[in-house]
């Protein structure tokens, strides 16, 4: 690469993007790399304040921005993903269907810390659409030493840095529970709820089951529920910490093992995950019912990806699981969930 004042680079090869920015109407390459500057080309170049340019030279050292960039994009392009062109020397990428975005947050930081070079990316964790922007890379100068991304690419491995999760089908059995509600005192007002937040996701429900307190009731209902073939199986009710609450006990007792009763979320603190082989069993605290999101929202993206959550994915998110209850509520794009 070697600077040359704008007149006295005709005929000679622009190595990088040179862009126009002309407020409130576009942003954009005015001419792209490889362009061979024309006489009536100097003009144009000065009006966009480039009295001088770089032109491209060969040096088997080193590595040009859009090429360097291609090495960030292997780094982190996985399956269900599109990558788009090159602009300007970045690459974005995008989802290509409806999933979980995972992030590899140690390898993400491996990146940016070294220096010249970085990836920015949505947070992970999180449900996409179809055609959602996941991340943009690029170098941060023209040109970079080609034996700093071999680095680079040595230190971060093969393993892309991202992945996107499609969402599954599943089959949902849903269990009330409540001596007033299973008495006929009071309508189940939980269940419509619940019905709302799983139309977001390809599920069916194939059985809504209603129980007493008895915990032989419920327990004897979860089973029926995992034998009817639920891929997913929620508990609503009785998750206090109260003597008669008795679903938690029951969610024990037909699970092979439990992840963790209590997440330090509000509102969601008495939420409860278990596994009865690889379905999810969920209790699910009476705020999911009153509060706009919960903890069950930032959880249940992962179970319809067959994402397994464990104890310090649910431990890690004390640092941003206080919901604000903004009006309007603008979830997923807030802080609930992403202090980590």
């Amino acid at each position: 690469m070697k600077l040359m004042k704008t007149e006295d680079a005709v005929g000679q090869m622009l190595c990088h993007d040179i862009t126009q920015i002309i407020p409130g109407v576009k942003k954009g390459p005015v001419f792209k790399k490889g362009h061979i500057i024309e006489e009536q080309d100097v003009a144009v170049l000065k009006s966009v304040g480039k009295n001088s340019v770089y032109i491209w030279e060969v040096d088997d050292t080193m590595m040009h921005e859009n090429d360097a960039a291609e090495v960030l994009c292997s780094l982190s392009i996985n399956e269900n993903m599109e990558r788009g062109g090159i602009s300007e020397g970045k690459i974005e990428l995008t989802a290509a269907c409806d999933g979980l975005f995972k992030v590899d947050r140690k390898r993400l930081k491996t990146v940016n810390s070294f220096g010249q070079m970085m990836i920015a990316c949505r947070h992970g964790n999180f449900p996409v659409k179809k055609g959602d922007k996941l991340a943009g890379m690029r170098i941060i100068p023209l040109i970079i030493e080609k034996d700093k991304m071999e680095a680079v690419k040595e230190k971060v491995g093969d393993t892309p840095i991202f992945s996107l999760l499609p969402f599954q089908h599943k089959k949902v059995g849903i269990l009330t529970t409540g001596n007033e509600v299973y008495s006929g005192l009071i309508e189940d007002g939980f269940t419509p709820v619940l019905e709302k937040k799983l139309a977001e996701y390809d599920t069916e429900i194939i059985a809504h089951r209603i129980s007493s307190d008895d915990p032989e009731m419920e327990k004897g209902y979860i089973n029926e529920l995992y034998d009817l073939g639920a891929d997913l199986i929620l508990c609503t009710g009785g998750m206090s910490v109260d003597p008669d609450d008795r679903t938690p006990a029951a969610i024990r007792d037909c699970s092979d093992r439990v992840i963790s009763y209590g997440s330090p979320v509000l509102p969601g603190a008495m939420f409860m995950l278990a596994y009865r082989g690889n379905v999810p069993i969920c209790g699910l605290p009476g705020c999911v019912m009153f509060a706009g999101r919960t903890v069950f929202d930032l959880v249940l993206p992962r179970l319809m990806a067959d994402d397994p959550v464990e104890k310090d994915d649910l431990d890690s998110l004390g640092e941003g699981g206080l919901c604000l209850g903004c009006k309007p509520c603008t979830f997923p794009n807030c802080g609930f969930g992403k202090g980590h």
